[in-house]
């Protein structure tokens, strides 16, 4: 029986990582949590002082530095050069940074290398911004996550506050995933893009059980 890869795209907030776990856990397959990687880059500029217009610099930390991502049941750890940075990439600082690092070609090409070695085989469920229209092609589902900017920014800001951030401002998050859509959209190299080989799923009003199972009956028989 084949193992598909199934590409789940869409932008900042839109719940991809929490449909993506979920999917993948029903389905037996791994899970790859593109965006996680792109943070941990960030991670390691703000840290390690490069500033976000250094392109050289920027692309030598994703070229030099050892990421892994180590998948347990109901968590995604990463790890870049052994340290396990999974919850200091969630920190406001690096949301809204992120895009910034993402769209260096540089950075792009060690990362999109690194995600392809990790979907050979298949049985992936990856999700990010430009799986199906570059990094995966081929994979055989391809699904556009979307929600409401305010939708995305309630989710956000419940998250934040769950993680110990305190109270935030949702207008203010509400802005900052605009201009993330913005700049997410507009970049030269491998824009978030909404094409005619995804399936639209909106996910507002629906938990996640239900947009799970909305893609699990849209996948394609396996041969």
């Amino acid at each position: 029986m084949r193992r598909f890869i199934i590409t789940l795209d869409g932008p900042a907030g839109a719940g991809k990582s929490t449909v993506a776990k979920a999917l993948a856990k029903r389905l037996g397959y791994r899970y790859l949590d593109t965006g996680a990687m792109y943070r941990a880059i960030t991670w390691k500029a703000l840290e390690t002082g490069v500033a976000l217009d250094d392109e050289p610099g920027l692309a030598g930390i994703a070229r030099e530095s050892q990421l892994e991502l180590r998948a347990e049941p109901d968590n995604l750890h990463v790890l870049i050069d052994g340290e396990d940075v999974t919850s200091r990439i969630r920190e406001p600082r690096i949301s809204q940074a992120v895009s910034h690092v993402a769209k260096v070609p540089g950075v792009r090409r060690e990362m999109v290398d690194q995600q392809r070695r990790i979907g050979e085989g298949g049985g992936l469920v990856a999700e990010g911004r430009d799986m199906a229209t570059v990094v995966f092609p081929e994979a055989e589902l391809k699904i556009y996550l979307d929600a409401s900017p305010r939708e995305r920014a309630r989710r956000r800001a419940s998250d934040l506050a769950a993680a110990g951030h305190g109270k935030l401002d949702l207008e203010a998050l509400e802005r900052e995933i605009a201009e993330r859509d913005r700049i997410d959209s507009t970049r030269d190299v491998a824009p978030l893009t909404h094409s005619a080989e995804h399936t639209h799923v909106p996910t507002d009003n629906l938990d996640v059980d239900q947009v799970v199972d909305q893609i699990l009956g849209l996948m394609p028989a396996r041969a």
